[in-house]
């Protein structure tokens, strides 16, 4: 577990002192995948960067168990660690970026041996350890490859083993997804969520865009100018964002609402339900009752369905109270009343 607790970093300019942290708690839990996510200039990569200590804190402490022996040991804080303990520590956390950092005059197979070799794994287990790497990541055919004849998602998929030669307990990712076209991009973020659940590696994924969260992530934090807005799982984030910040970004156009007639409106909140279910044409079919989308704003996530819907009911009362009837009847939803509503 990693526990962030009053971590603040300041740092100097020639205009003063300009606080990139400021008190910030946060627990990631062993083996999620975390998001931390915010605007640019939020503190995302500073906060990452304290995690390992390639940033210091200017205050506060960096606590993560099972770095030095088996997991579930106390909590050591890396801020007061020796430098030899933090050397130790450190090869049990790696990072990937957003433009891979490889070697470039060296094969795929020597640039994952890298981290092996300055750590002193004897060279024949080193590159056994490579290969097996390479086909974790899908390209057991790149090994004598050079990083200039990779694409973009390639070099990336590298830079992934790499980072797991030397048998990591968390992994940072960087912005590692932000050079990548849509495509590459989801191939990344699955192989990152297969590697968490195949090896139990705790995962820490730095971005601005939601879309990243809600792809992999099991919690999420919202940074906000340095200051930690709000955290939880990615559903009750997502379902109920509690700060501004955080209805930015989960809902960054809000809820659009045409102008079309109704004689009521209800604003339903999709809580975690089944994201295949069909519920308007539910309603249509069930109920012989047609209603108008006036808004949306929903997502799926991981086949839950999470978000806003502003319906317009019929004129006919009747009509409208089957509707209403019928939605409260559904698991996972809440219905409530617009009476403000000027369409």
């Amino acid at each position: 577990m990693i526990e962030l607790q009053n971590v603040s970093k300041v740092f100097p300019t020639p205009d003063g002192l300009f606080t990139a942290l400021s008190r910030v708690n946060l627990t990631i839990p062993d083996e999620s995948v975390f998001g931390i996510v915010g605007m640019s200039g939020a503190g995302k990569s500073t906060l990452v960067r304290c995690i390992n200590l390639l940033e210091k804190p200017t205050e506060g402490s960096v606590r993560i168990s099972g770095l030095l022996s088996a997991r579930g040991e106390e909590a050591l804080d890396l801020c007061q660690m020796t430098p030899a303990q933090l050397r130790q520590a450190r090869r049990s956390i790696s990072m990937i970026f957003q433009q891979f950092n490889l070697l470039m005059q060296r094969t795929c197979l020597r640039n994952i041996c890298f981290p092996m070799e300055i750590a002193g794994v004897p060279a024949a287990e080193a590159k056994k350890r490579a290969l097996e790497l390479l086909d974790i990541v899908g390209l057991p055919d790149k090994a004598e490859a050079y990083p200039s004849q990779l694409s973009g998602g390639q070099k990336q998929r590298i830079a992934i083993a790499r980072a797991l030669a030397s048998d990591p307990k968390i992994l940072l990712c960087d912005e590692a997804t932000s050079a990548l076209d849509p495509n590459t991009t989801r191939a990344i973020l699955r192989l990152i969520q297969d590697i968490n659940k195949r090896l139990g590696i705790t995962v820490v994924v730095i971005t601005h865009e939601m879309a990243v969260v809600e792809e992999i992530c099991t919690h999420v934090a919202i940074l906000d100018r340095g200051i930690l807005m709000e955290t939880g799982t990615v559903e009750e984030v997502f379902n109920n964002p509690q700060t501004e910040a955080g209805r930015r970004l989960v809902y960054p156009e809000g809820v659009r609402i045409d102008p079309l007639p109704a004689a009521d409106v209800v604003r339903i909140a999709f809580n975690g339900g089944s994201s295949y279910e069909p519920l308007i044409a539910s309603l249509a079919i069930d109920c012989g009752v047609k209603v108008n989308i006036l808004g949306a704003d929903t997502r799926n996530i991981d086949g839950q369905a999470f978000g806003t819907m502003l319906l317009g009911l019929p004129e006919d009362k009747n009509e409208a109270a089957k509707a209403m009837n019928y939605l409260k009847a559904q698991k996972d939803l809440t219905v409530e009343e617009v009476r403000d509503y000027h369409g």
